[in-house]
């Protein structure tokens, strides 16, 4: 039995997530955000994700906001027993900290995937990674990145 899928989208991410929902033949997923007065956010899915695959939409560009929203989302999706849960990254943020080139450097990309897994996500997609080299970052999480050729501009 083939699993339903669910597309959502970051608050940064709306337009580009419409688009794919409708290449898709599906429609956006129902989310809520809901703000506190110190700057604290929390999403909250309307509907039931229990079960399907769920594909969450946003970028990490250009702040540390919108990565902290994408966590959020991904704890959520996994909270409510989504099946699958892939986060669509079209720029992975932090990426070109993928090795260190001095000491006392992190390795950004590294930490941002190991957020991203702890946080929920089954898989990522993503656009143009810095390195090939982040696709082993993680033992259980698949990275799936997409190369855009010139050539399929034209």
């Amino acid at each position: 039995m083939e699993t339903p899928a669910k597309i959502f989208s970051c608050t940064q991410s709306t337009e580009l997530s419409s688009l794919i929902a409708e290449k898709f033949g599906s429609e956006m997923g129902n989310v809520n955000f809901s703000r506190y007065s110190d700057g604290e956010f929390q999403p909250s899915f309307e509907e039931s994700v229990r079960g399907t695959r769920v594909f969450i939409i946003g970028s990490t560009h250009p702040t540390s906001e919108n990565l902290m929203e994408m966590l959020l989302m991904l704890d959520a999706a996994k909270r409510a027993s989504a099946r699958h849960i892939t986060a669509v990254l079209p720029y992975f943020g932090w990426a070109r900290q993928d090795r260190k080139d001095k000491p006392r450097v992190p390795i950004g990309a590294k930490l941002i995937a190991k957020l991203l897994e702890t946080a929920g996500a089954t898989r990522i997609i993503t656009m143009d990674l810095h390195a090939d080299q982040i696709q082993g970052f993680s033992k259980n999480l698949l990275i799936i990145f997409l190369l855009l050729l010139s050539s399929c501009l034209t």
